[in-house]
C-alpha cells in the first residue's frame, strides 16, 4: 500500500513538472517571423555607408555610396543610392530642378528592393528590385517606381517602364540635413515609411504590407 502511495506521489510530481515545463516552453517560444526579424542582419555592399542625421557639413568630397535597410511588417527593404552634400548650395529649385524627373541621389539610379509584396503609396508593388525616381515640386512631389533600376542618372528613364506613380506633400524642417538621407521606418500593424531628407526638406513615402 505504501509503495502504491509512493508511486502515485512521484507520478503526480512528474506530471506537474512536465506540465510546468511545457507551459514555460510555450511562454518562451518566439514566433518564427519575429525571430527572423530580430536576427536579420543586412548585407552591406562594398564601400557603402549608412547616412545618419547630419546637421553640419563634412569635409568629404563627392557623393557617398550609401544604403538604407529596414523592415515594414515582414518585408525586408533595401535602398541603394549615392548621397550628395549640400555644401552651401541652393538645392531646391537650384541644384535639383522643380518639375523634372530626378534620380533622387547621384550617379546611378537609386534602387529599391523588397523581398515581399508591399503597398507603397497605397498601390501594390510586387517583390523585386526597382528604380526610385521623383519629380520634386514646391507643393507636391511625384514618387515614381520604375522597373529599369540599372541605369545612369535618368539617361535611360522612360515613363513606359513606370510600375506606379503617386504624389506626396513635402515637409519643410528647421534642422538641416547635410547629406541626402534615406531611412526606412517600421511602425505597428505592418505599416511604415521611407523617409527622404536633404537640406531642410523631408518627404515621407507610406509603405505597408
Amino acid at each position: 500500500m505504501n509503495a502504491k502511495i509512493t508511486n502515485s506521489f512521484f507520478a503526480l510530481i512528474f506530471c506537474t513538472s512536465l506540465s510546468y515545463c511545457n507551459q514555460a516552453a510555450k511562454e518562451l517560444e518566439v514566433p518564427a517571423e519575429e525571430t527572423q526579424h530580430a536576427n536579420h542582419t543586412p548585407e552591406m555592399s562594398e564601400d557603402a555607408v549608412i547616412i545618419q542625421d547630419q546637421p553640419e557639413p563634412d569635409t568629404l568630397k563627392g557623393s557617398l555610396k550609401a544604403e538604407a535597410h529596414g523592415m515594414v511588417g515582414n518585408a525586408h527593404l533595401t535602398i541603394n543610392y549615392h548621397s550628395p552634400a549640400v555644401r552651401g548650395r541652393n538645392i531646391w529649385g537650384g541644384l535639383v530642378a522643380y518639375d523634372l524627373v530626378w534620380v533622387t541621389g547621384a550617379h546611378s539610379a537609386t534602387s529599391l528592393t523588397t523581398d515581399k509584396d508591399i503597398t507603397i503609396g497605397e498601390k501594390l508593388l510586387p517583390a523585386g528590385k526597382y528604380a526610385l525616381f521623383t519629380i520634386p515640386g514646391k507643393e507636391e512631389w511625384t514618387i515614381i517606381i520604375n522597373k529599369n533600376w540599372e541605369q545612369h542618372l535618368t539617361d535611360d528613364y522612360s515613363e513606359k517602364d513606370d510600375v506606379l506613380r503617386f504624389t506626396v506633400r513635402p515637409e519643410y524642417t528647421e534642422q538641416p540635413q547635410e547629406r541626402l538621407r534615406y531611412q526606412i521606418v517600421s511602425e505597428a500593424n505592418g505599416k511604415g515609411a521611407i523617409n527622404i531628407r536633404w537640406d531642410k526638406l523631408k518627404v515621407t513615402v507610406p509603405v505597408a504590407m
